[in-house]
């Protein structure tokens, strides 16, 4: 008997036809005699309808409410899910976030996971239930609902399964696994079988959309197994796992490729001790995350620093880089939203040399200039502009031997 956590994304649970096609899958396991349970996002859409029901009430939301009426979303499909498990025969049980003991912290919206104390779960496990439990929200010190930002289904079952010591996770989305490139952009791109976290996480950060980025932290901390697969058919999906001996052999695992970059340049920076805390510390308290940073020496004690953030915080990014380069001097600010950072990322790379050579002759092989190089131990990113994003991407994926089954 395997205890066994899925969740079910919002395209999955998006009408009640939907959902009683997660109950037919539910029933299957059941009667295998697993123990199950079910995490459920909120029917696709609903969250956004949500939220401009709340913008229609106030144009600044009261934070701490907002959370209130987006837990809702959840809430309706672990009760739906549970209903129709009920009219079939089988004993099943809804849990909102409180009742399946998820403590974050008080950040509404975008609240962290501090502990988890799943005992009304494993007592509803124990006497034979299906617990069906409504994602994406937990509550704090005070008792207040919290929310855990988008996405935050993922991050709700795996600290579940984590908890638990489930034997897996299975994460069913609309997509049947993870890919070594977008095939919306690459027509030969392959589902990988099994990836290691690390890599994983890499491509989630650099801008995968097949899991959220806290929820993979969160199984690589605790080693929980997740399994990515479709819920709309009956197909393997990808395992993502610990890093194993035969990971390595395959150098370069995936391309990805993020759009949502942009890039601030500060042109001759005294190059002194303390400057460049001056230029990022009123960023950081601005809660704006800087992606990469490169600086080039110039002559005469000068430096040019670049940096790229999120679109999203672009202009409140240029505002205050703005303030801050006539209170240090800098002689000028140059910008570009027209980018991309297409990256290589592959637990091979530890191991074998010339993964940037081939990257920039490839590149260079189709007259795209790079803008920015940034790398990790298993990753290279490099930024071009836009309009080059998905030719790179499809050279890239050639380049390294991805089109061919492995």
């Amino acid at each position: 008997m395997a205890l066994r956590v899925q969740k079910y994304g919002g395209t999955s649970v998006a009408d009640i036809e939907r959902i009683n096609n997660v109950a037919d899958r539910v029933q299957k396991a059941y009667d295998a005699d697993d123990k199950i349970v079910v995490v459920l996002s909120a029917m696709s859409g609903v969250t956004d309808s949500l939220i401009s029901l709340a913008r229609q009430a106030s144009k600044t939301p009261d934070k701490r409410e907002l959370d209130v009426l987006l837990a809702t979303g959840e809430q309706t499909t672990a009760a739906l899910l549970a209903m129709i498990l009920k009219s079939r025969g089988y004993k099943a049980k809804s849990f909102l976030g409180f009742q399946a003991g998820i403590h974050t912290d008080n950040s509404s919206g975008k609240a962290r996971i501090l502990d988890i104390d799943c005992k009304n779960i494993q007592l509803a496990l124990k006497d034979g239930y299906i617990a069906v439990v409504a994602g994406f929200q937990g509550t704090d010190d005070d008792g207040d609902i919290t929310t855990l930002g988008r996405g935050g289904s993922d991050t709700s079952a795996v600290a579940i399964a984590s908890s638990l010591k489930a034997d897996v996770c299975e994460i069913f989305t609309d997509v049947d696994g993870v890919y070594t490139t977008d095939p919306r952009i690459c027509s030969n791109a392959r589902k990988i079988n099994k990836i290691s976290y690390e890599e994983m996480l890499e491509m989630a950060i650099l801008g995968a959309k097949v899991l959220q980025i806290r929820s993979v932290e969160f199984a690589k901390k605790f080693n929980v197994p997740l399994h990515v697969r479709s819920s709309f058919n009956e197909e393997e999906g990808t395992m993502v796992v610990n890093e194993s001996s035969d990971m390595e052999s395959v150098i370069v695992s995936g391309i990805t490729c993020d759009m949502n970059e942009a890039r601030i340049t500060l042109k001759r920076v005294p190059d002194q001790p303390g400057v460049s805390a001056k230029i990022f510390t009123p960023l950081a308290q601005a809660e704006i995350s800087v992606d990469m940073i490169i600086q080039n020496t110039r002559s005469g004690g000068e430096t040019d620093l670049t940096f790229t953030v999120t679109k999203d915080d672009f202009e409140r990014a240029k505002e205050i880089s703005y303030k801050v380069a006539k209170q240090i001097g800098a002689t000028e600010i140059l910008t570009a939203e027209e980018i991309a950072k297409v990256s290589v990322i592959g637990l091979g790379m530890k191991s074998h040399s010339g993964v940037a050579a081939t990257m920039f002759q490839a590149l260079a092989s189709e007259n795209i200039n790079i803008r920015l190089i940034s790398t990790s131990e298993i990753r290279i990113s490099c930024v071009i502009l836009a309009k080059y994003a998905e030719l790179a991407v499809r050279t890239l994926h050639t380049a390294f031997g991805l089109d061919q089954e492995q």
